[in-house]
Order: structure tokens, then sequence, then C-alpha cells
């Protein structure tokens, strides 16, 4: 690993270089680690005892009514507004498409009244055909996983706990088809939120508490409906096999577009996450007690990998490489007692084994040092402006585009190969689409995320003026090519950033959007990545997490890579890796 020395608040760290780093398949590689929102999240939940009690619960005896949770938080109340409805089977749809879903709720700020309560149940199951005002941040909703709900409900229903084994396949009971915030449909926008709202004043926050409490309900649902099915057998869902439910979703190209329109925030998330990395192989200790540390969550992640299952050729060979490298990881440290520090291993890993073998190494070191990681969270929100600075030199503009996007220069688009393909938003479906170039109509309408491609088409033009007038600035190359304008701003932006753009040719014949969706699930939290094409991956969240009704009891954060519950004469338990965090 080829490290650049970097300061970072008065400290040296040695970070990996952007050219690694933000090569796309690498940050397809990424896994939800201890700055990921859900992990920061539940942290802030669990530390801060935030009280989450509920103020109604309407349900008839098929499950289906209203619910409302009544959340106090340390710096403000709020409600969270639950809709259950009967869906026909012939409409179950979990694309964007759908006009109708088992569950939509809303995440609103301070009580609900009766008024509004009234005004939500005939707004918030429309969804997008909806309207809402500032009083509410988050949008969402569910559909059962329906196989698996059923079987849970009568295995309890009839006295059982349902077979981990089985539950290990799927994961969750419900799985979300959009979750909107951010001022989408009249909802508070994220400027309101953050600077007013300091419980949800971190990237994703509301959105991931509107995930987890969708878990909580899908949990207490299963409960209650198989209480309402055989009041004299049924039993409840052991708490072990409930923190191991999660909560299902499945990722389109509707996300990638988020990463490629804010380039600020993502290099801002990748160095957070770099940093802690460096810190940790700078300054954690590798000792026996933090050799032992590792063994458990390599032992750990094994497991975690064996449960996997996946329809996708592809990541099922990698899932089984991984697992024969982190194999070899644990017999070798097995032969060691204690270790100077963690950079030997570091290197041996990028020598040796595959990337994704690397990333998973890496999110295990972070996971072992809170002390030195947990503050970053703070530090992951950056406020975006894409600045013009007119009176830079053009002659050094040349300079910073030659310095910085050297990579998108590499890339020759008289190729057809290289610009084979356009993004456009389907009007039909109401989603992000691929489209070939050349062949399928629309191209006209192209989404501006080719960001390569436009810096390639802006340092020809730059050259080609300061072949003509050596001495103009930006600000007149941008007055006689305004069509520029957009590409030199991010340019001269981003340059001020460590990590930069995402060094990909998104148009390219071949490109794999996925990596895309996976990066930011990664840093929302997710885990279980289960491709099911190159445009498309489904997830689970919260998986592992702590429960409601585990607030203010003791935390141990320490949900990485979960693992099913064991059989044991005592009865269901959770295996054992874990350590006490200090």
């Amino acid at each position: 690993m080829i490290a650049d020395a970097v300061n970072v608040a008065g400290t040296e760290l040695n970070l990996r270089p952007a050219s690694l780093v933000m090569q796309l398949p690498r940050l397809g590689s990424f896994h939800q680690c201890r700055i990921s929102f859900m992990r920061s999240l539940i942290r802030r939940v669990m530390s801060e005892q935030w009280s989450i009690e509920t103020s109604l619960f309407d349900l008839d005896a098929g499950g289906y009514g209203t619910v409302v949770y009544d959340v106090r938080a340390a710096h403000g109340r709020y409600s969270f507004v639950l809709f259950s409805n009967y869906l026909d089977p012939e409409l179950r749809n979990d694309r964007v498409i759908a006009t109708q879903w088992d569950l939509t709720m809303a995440l609103c700020e301070g009580v609900v009244d009766e008024s509004q309560l009234a005004a939500l149940k005939k707004q918030v199951p429309k969804q997008e055909a909806g309207r809402f005002d500032s009083r509410v941040f988050v949008l969402s909703r569910a559909n059962r996983s329906v196989r698996n709900f059923d079987y849970v409900v009568r295995e309890l229903s009839e006295g059982r706990q349902p077979e981990a084994e089985v539950i290990s396949r799927i994961g969750y009971l419900y799985r979300t088809t959009a979750v909107y915030g951010s001022g989408k449909l009249g909802m508070a926008d994220w400027e309101k939120v953050n600077s007013k709202f300091r419980d949800f004043s971190r990237p994703f926050a509301a959105e991931m508490f509107t995930c987890y409490l969708l878990r909580h309900f899908s949990l207490v649902q299963a409960d209650y409906l198989a209480l309402q099915k055989s009041p004299a057998t049924a039993v409840s869902l052991d708490p072990s096999l409930k923190r191991y439910f999660g909560i299902g979703n499945a990722t389109g190209l509707g996300m990638a577009p988020y990463l490629i329109n804010h380039p600020q925030l993502v290099a801002r998330w990748v160095e957070i996450r770099e940093t802690a990395l460096a810190m940790v192989i700078q300054s954690g200790s590798a000792n026996a007690e933090y050799l032992e540390r590792l063994r458990q969550l390599v032992r750990k992640t094994i497991a975690h990998l064996g449960e996997a299952i996946t329809e996708d050729k592809d990541q099922t060979a990698v899932n089984a490489l991984v697992c024969a490298e982190m194999n070899e990881l644990g017999q070798w440290l097995a032969e060691q007692t204690c270790l100077e520090d963690w950079q030997s291993l570091v290197i041996w890993a990028d020598e040796h084994w595959h990337p994704q073998t690397q990333e998973v190494i890496n999110t295990l070191l972070i996971e072992m040092y809170p002390e030195l990681v947990d503050p970053l969270d703070e530090s992951m929100s950056v406020v975006e402006h894409l600045d013009l600075m007119p009176s830079m030199p053009l002659a050094e503009l040349k300079t910073v585009i030659e310095q910085k996007s050297e990579w998108a220069l590499a890339i020759d688009f008289e190729q057809p190969d290289n610009q084979n393909t356009f993004w456009y938003r389907s009007e039909e479906k109401l989603e992000p689409r691929l489209g070939e170039s050349g062949v399928d109509p629309g191209e006209e309408l192209e989404m501006p995320l080719a960001a390569a491609r436009s810096i390639s088409r802006c340092y020809e033009a730059v050259c080609d003026n300061l072949s003509r007038r050596p001495v103009d600035d930006v600000a007149h190359f941008v007055l006689n090519a305004p069509e520029h304008l957009a590409t030199v701003r991010r340019v001269q932006a981003m340059a001020k950033t460590y990590y930069g753009e995402i060094r990909e040719n998104l148009v390219h014949k071949n490109v794999l959007p996925m990596h895309l969706l996976r990066c930011k699930l990664a840093f929302f939290g997710a885990n279980k990545f289960d491709p099911k094409s190159r445009l498309w991956v489904r997830n689970t969240m919260y998986q592992g997490a702590p429960l409601v009704e585990d607030i203010g009891s003791r935390f141990d954060d320490n949900w990485l890579f979960p693992v099913a519950p064991q059989l044991t004469t005592q009865g269901l338990i959770e295996p054992e890796f874990k350590w006490e965090q200090k």
C-alpha cells in the first residue's frame, strides 16, 4: 500500500492515495464500519437513552391499522407514524412505480395531534402522490417478505421459535422500497433538519432512524399476529432472534446519481474512513489483547460469510475466496503473540490477497479501536459549494486538471466503447436507466453524470483556448465557452479535496453501477450484499443491531458481520465474538 503523508488536525497520517481508493471496484468493496450512519445513530440512541414509547397501537386482528411511536431524543421530541394496510397479492410490487404497499410511514417533528394524524392518514399511503408540510422529515414504505413473515408468525403461534437457519436465508420480515427525505414532496429540507434538529444533524440520520423503527414494528407485528392467531399457544420471538432480524432493501440505479451529484460529500466520507484506518495502523496497539480481538472478528466474519446466500455466481465466488483468505489470516494470527503494529499485516494483504479481502481486513482493524474511530463520525458532513474561481489563470486550471484528473485524461473517448452508454430518467418507471448510445431513444435527455468525459472535453477546450490566448483567465474562458462552466466549477472545487472524484468512466459499455450502490450502502451501514444484476443489489439493514427494548441496558457496539444465534440446551444464545469495550 503506497500511502501519502497528510496532516490531519495536527497529526501526520499516511492516507492511502486517491489513485487506489477512488477506483470504483475498490469503493464497491467497502463494508459497514464504525462510522457508517446506522452504527453512529445507534450509538447515539443507546448512549443518550432515547425513549421510544407506543402512543397509539390501533391494529385489528389482521394486523392492519395505525401505530404511532413517541420518540423523546436528547434534543427533541418526534413522532413516527405508521399505517398498515391490506395489500392485494396481485398489486404487490417493490418497484418505484407501485401505488400500494403493506406499510407506509412518516417521521415527524413534535407530537402528532388528531388533526395532523388525520391528514397524514390521507397523504402518507399515497407516497409520491401525497403532499406534506415541513413538520415531516422522512417518508417511506415497505412490503412484507411474505414467505418469511408467514413462517415466523406460524411458528410463534404454535409455540415454537423459528429456526435461525431458515431466517438466515432472508434475514428480515419487511423490505423498504423507498426512503425519502431532504425536502421532497414538501417535507423539511436538509438545511432545516441539520440546523434545528441536532438529533438528526448527521447525514441520513433521520432516514436511518425511520428504517430502525420499521424494523422494530416488524418484530412487534409478528408477535402480535401470532398471539391473535393462537392466544393459547403463541410465544414471543426470542430476543437473540429479534436482534438477528434486520430490514431488507433492494437498491437500484436511483441511488447512483447521488454519488456523482454530491462529489464533495462522497470525498469527505471516504477521507474520514481512510483517516480512521490510518489512525489505527499508525497508533493502534497490536499487543496480545488486540490480536485476540482480531482473531474473534476473523472467526465472526468467516461465520457471517458462511451464512450469506446469494444467487449471483460472481458474488458467491468472491465470498468463497474471501472466506478462504480469511482462514489463512486466522491461521497466521494463531501463530502470533504480539506485533509491533498493523502495517505488516496490511502490506501482506495488499500484496497477496483479493481487494475484497483487503477491505474486510481494513474494516476489522477499524472495528477494534472505538476510542480512536468513533469521534470521527462528527466529521461526516460537509457544506457543498462548487464555487467558480474566475480570476484563476487558465494555464493554472490546465495544470490542476492534469494533476488532479489525469485518470480522466487517460480515457480515449474516440473509442466507441468508452461512450457506449447514456443515463436517462424513464418517464414511465420514474427511475434512472441506462441506454445504448446511437441505438436507444432518449439520448438527448441524457443525465449529466459522465464527469470523466466532461473533464476530458473541458481540457481539450482549455488547451485550444490557451493556444490562441495564453494569458486568459477562467472568467474569459467560461464567457467564451459557457458549456464548460459546470465542469470548471467542479474541477476547481474538487481540487481542494484530498480524494477528489470517483475514478470511473460511467458511460463505458461495461460500466458496473452496482459498485456505486454498494459504496453508498456501506456508508449507510448495510450488509449482506446480494447483486441481482449489474444494476441493482439486495442488502440488509440493522441485522444484529440492538433492539428498542435494549435501550438503557448494557450496550456492546459490536454488531458488525452478524451471525445467527445458536440453539443450545439453554435455548437460543448469541455466539460469543465479543470483547469488553472500554
